[in-house]
C-alpha cells in the first residue's frame, strides 16, 4: 500500500542503493515517478540569474535526459534565455511528491545544436510551432487581442507550408556539477546524497538532512 502523501512513509535510501553515475540515477528515479503516474513528472523549477546575480525561477518540461545533462527548449529572448545568455549557469529542483522524493541540480547551461532543436521542434503539434512564431515571450502585451492578432499572421504566413524552427527559437543543455537526491524519511530526518564532479567522475557525500 502506498503511504498517504507526505507522511514521509517511504523506504530510507542508502549508499548502496545509488549508481555511480548521478544521469543514470536520475534516469531510475524518474522512471519510478512515470510508473507511479505522478502527473507532470518532467515538470522542472528552473531557476537562473541576471549578470547582476538577481535570479528569477519558472517551471519548465524537462524534454531529455543526455549522457551530459539535461535538456529543455525555449525562446531565446524570453527572460530565462537572456539570463543564460549573460550567465550561462543554472538550476533547477524536480519534486515527485506521491514517491516524497526530489532532486536538484546545478552547472553550465549551454546551447545545442541546430540540428537536435530542428529535430525536436518538427515534434511537436503544428499549433505549437505557430505559436512559437507568434510569441514574443516574456515581452510586454498591450492586450490579449495583440496575440490573437500575431497567431493569426503567423498561422496565414504558414498555411499549407512545414512550420520551421524559428531562430530565436531551441534547446539548452544543463551540464551538471552537482546533483543532490532526496529521500523524505520520517520526523524530517530525510536522506541526502549529493554526487559532485571529481575530475572524470563523481563524489557521492550523504548530507545532513
Amino acid at each position: 500500500m502506498r503511504a498517504p502523501t507526505g507522511s514521509h512513509e517511504h523506504a530510507g535510501l542508502r549508499r548502496v542503493d545509488l549508481d555511480p553515475n548521478p544521469i543514470a540515477q536520475f534516469r531510475a528515479w524518474f522512471a519510478d515517478a512515470d510508473a507511479a503516474g505522478v502527473p507532470l513528472a518532467n515538470a522542472i523549477a528552473l531557476a537562473t540569474a541576471d549578470a547582476d546575480g538577481i535570479p528569477s525561477v519558472r517551471h519548465v518540461l524537462l524534454r531529455g535526459i543526455a549522457e551530459e545533462g539535461f535538456v529543455f527548449y525555449t525562446n531565446h529572448g524570453s527572460r530565462k534565455g537572456r539570463e543564460i545568455a549573460a550567465n550561462p549557469r543554472a538550476a533547477f529542483t524536480v519534486l515527485w511528491r506521491e514517491l516524497d522524493r526530489q532532486v536538484s541540480v546545478r552547472g553550465e547551461v549551454r546551447h545545442l545544436p541546430d540540428g537536435e532543436s530542428d529535430a525536436y521542434f518538427a515534434t511537436r503539434p503544428r499549433e505549437a510551432q505557430v505559436g512559437a512564431w507568434a510569441s514574443r515571450q516574456s515581452e510586454v502585451l498591450r492586450d490579449r487581442e495583440e496575440l490573437e492578432r500575431r497567431l493569426r499572421v503567423a498561422t496565414e504566413r504558414f498555411d499549407g507550408h512545414d512550420v520551421p524552427r524559428p531562430p530565436f527559437w531551441g534547446g539548452f543543455l544543463v551540464l551538471p556539477d552537482s546533483i543532490e537526491f532526496w529521500q523524505g524519511q520520517r520526523f524530517r530526518l530525510h536522506d541526502r546524497f549529493r554526487y559532485s564532479r571529481q575530475g572524470d567522475g563523481w563524489r557521492i557525500e550523504r548530507l545532513s538532512p
